[in-house]
């Protein structure tokens, strides 16, 4: 019988629903992080180095992403009290970094099935036919897909860098601003491009006292890291 060929979700659609058993429980997905932003991601396999490794960090950084209003669900394609056991273990056993007794709390997905990671396009043949990469949906409070990263197995993730996409989306959101490189909270934003020959000359006579224009097409203005967080987190 010939398998079912699903389409990767792209940025900007809907997340795929779904319902799935977890560590903490059964979730109903996206619909119980409706108003919420929300990570999931997965990885190839418990109780392997690398995967091990990002649990502790993610779990050391979740108050961190709670205060953004963002919930971290994980995943990979095994089974429950696999999850657990290997919980359990990073707990009682695994130092790293500085990093020891660290509880797990978010949900990890049990999916034994690969229903969820098939239809997240979670796997990748080229890579092993049996895990799951080390895939990152950002999906915004109203279960749209925003950004996707993807890792290959033998790669952890970056952690900062997911902390500054999600930040740096919603800090676009909020003052509706684009984001150049490398921008971090307190450095300059880019304001949308001139929509008419009009404002694109009053830009470059200077008359928006807040706007610096570099040339027609690329002007930026400041907004200060505080504003930028008592607008982004929620303490």
């Amino acid at each position: 019988m010939e398998e079912k060929i699903v389409a990767m979700p792209r940025i900007g659609d809907k997340a795929p629903e779904f319902t799935a058993v977890t560590t903490q429980g059964p979730i109903n997905f996206p619909k119980d992080y409706s108003g919420k932003w929300v990570i999931l991601f997965s990885h190839p396999a418990d109780f392997t180095p690398v995967c091990t490794s990002e649990f502790m960090t993610f779990a050391t950084m979740e108050k961190q992403f709670e205060e953004a209003n963002c919930k971290l669900v994980g995943l990979s394609v095994d089974g429950l009290f696999s999850h657990i056991a290997w919980l359990r273990t990073i707990k009682e056993k695994i130092q790293y970094k500085g990093m020891k007794d660290v509880e797990v709390k978010f949900p990890l997905i049990e999916d034994i099935t690969m229903e969820v990671a098939k239809k997240y396009g979670m796997m990748q043949p080229g890579e092993s036919a049996t895990k799951a990469v080390r895939a990152v949906f950002f999906i915004d409070p109203k279960g749209i897909i925003r950004a996707i990263i993807y890792y290959p197995l033998s790669l952890g993730r970056n952690f900062d860098e997911l902390y500054r996409a999600l930040i740096a989306m919603q800090t676009a959101d909020a003052f509706n601003v684009a984001m150049p490189a490398d921008w971090r909270p307190g450095d300059e934003v880019i304001v949308p491009p001139a929509g008419s020959c009009g404002v694109a000359k009053e830009r470059m006579d200077g008359k928006d006292k807040d706007v610096t224009c570099h040339d027609w097409f690329f002007c930026t203005k400041k907004i200060d890291k505080d504003t930028v967080l008592k607008t982004v987190l929620k303490k």
